[in-house]
């Protein structure tokens, strides 16, 4: 066995993990990432993609943020769409000069993952068997294999960043845990297409036919969204079929042009909310989709992801200074605030713009009603533009 000692060992290479390396780094406290895919399977999977302007801050500040800076695309506001006409919230204005950046996450992650190599960072993909042990005593530890060796990262702490099917928040004993979960009887039909985007900024859709939402990924590639059956194969919608639905939930009374193209990846994800408490449990501590899961309707996950980070990052430097426990004993309590804010927000988003089978003519009206309130009360159009702008970070 090889054996490799460092202060914190991550499981996990995506946004949670990575970031939490690079901070690391920067604050001289050395840790080791292990990561069950290959490097490029990480890259390159396709993901969140609205950054809040704290985690464009915070990419920025910690010398991650130049490729961000150059190709990101800064939106001031988005467009709210129904009964045929659109309806801009102009987020800059209304919070005081904050925004968003369309940004993927497949970016940020290759972006945080060739500084931390380029510095000399150890993140060791491909790592087989992982597991994690001793995290309820003072010398816990990760092993691995890799080329038929079995490694072990000994270990002052470990930070689950592993995401939601990961290793970690299973290794917690179920008694100490308490889960909140509720899933959504619809999913999201997503496509990137190489079609130039057909609007500046994004645009969410309350339909009788559903929800669909216009996004992108550039100048030149478009992402958009239908809701669907969560359980529909993904077979049962052939492009033509795509463009055409969309086209009629994004259609306005104006006249609003759609922009076609090839369709470049096709999936459909499930929509759930999910919350672990606590996000620890001894010296593991979980970060990101370990710990949580948001619906992608308020674009929170990623977001979410860094502000964790965030969180355990001070924590873990204050020990490594002074000694003080007090930030890791709280990290959970410090997190779970912000947590729940997300899923409420998260939560209302997709409540108000989703077509439910159970919901009749009533309660559609009830919808569009709410819209008309937001759109119309400068207040109501405050309160989505500061939570979905990203609410500030507390000190």
């Amino acid at each position: 066995m090889m054996t490799r000692k460092t202060k914190v060992g991550i499981v996990g290479a995506g946004p949670s993990g990575l970031f939490l390396a690079h901070i690391l780094r920067l604050e001289g406290i050395d840790s080791v990432v292990v990561e069950n895919r290959a490097r490029q399977y990480v890259e390159e999977r396709v993901r969140a993609g609205v950054l809040e302007q704290g985690t464009i801050d915070m990419l920025i500040e910690t010398g991650v943020g130049e490729r961000l800076k150059r190709e990101g695309l800064i939106h001031h506001g988005f467009e709210l769409r129904f009964n045929g006409e659109g309806h801009r919230i102009d987020m800059h204005k209304l919070t005081g000069g904050r925004c968003i950046a369309v940004y993927g996450q497949s970016e940020v992650v290759r972006d945080l993952a060739d500084a931390h190599h380029a510095a000399g960072g150890e993140i060791h993909y491909e790592a087989g068997n992982v597991a994690i042990e001793g995290f309820d005593t003072n010398a816990p530890s990760i092993r691995y294999s890799h080329d038929g060796v079995t490694h072990k990262i000994a270990c002052d702490f470990i930070a689950g960043c592993d995401g939601f099917h990961g290793i970690c928040r299973p290794a917690i004993p179920s008694r100490i845990l308490k889960f909140y979960d509720k899933v959504y009887p619809f999913g999201w039909l997503g496509i990137l297409s190489d079609a130039v985007p057909s609007a500046e900024e994004l645009i969410y859709a309350n339909h009788p036919r559903g929800f669909a939402l216009h996004s992108m990924r550039s100048a030149s590639l478009t992402r958009l969204y239908l809701q669907v059956e969560p359980d529909e194969p993904v077979d049962a919608w052939p492009d033509s079929r795509i463009w055409e639905e969309l086209d009629v939930r994004l259609q306005t009374k104006a006249g609003f042009r759609l922009t076609t193209g090839n369709i470049l990846q096709k999936s459909i994800t499930p929509m759930r909310s999910f919350v672990t408490d606590p996000m620890q449990c001894g010296r593991l501590f979980l970060a990101g989709d370990s710990a949580h899961i948001v619906p992608p309707t308020g674009a929170k996950g990623l977001n979410l992801a860094v502000a964790d980070v965030r969180v355990l990052s001070r924590a873990l430097v204050s020990y490594y200074r002074t000694g003080s426990t007090s930030g890791l004993d709280g990290y959970s309590s410090s997190c779970l605030r912000r947590i729940w804010r997300a899923q409420h927000f998260s939560w209302w988003m997709t409540s108000m713009l989703h077509r439910f089978s159970s919901v009749d003519d009533f309660d559609h009206r009830r919808q569009l009603a709410e819209l008309d309130n937001i759109t119309s009360s400068e207040s109501a159009s405050r309160n989505i533009a500061e939570n979905y702008s990203g609410l500030p970070f507390v000190d």
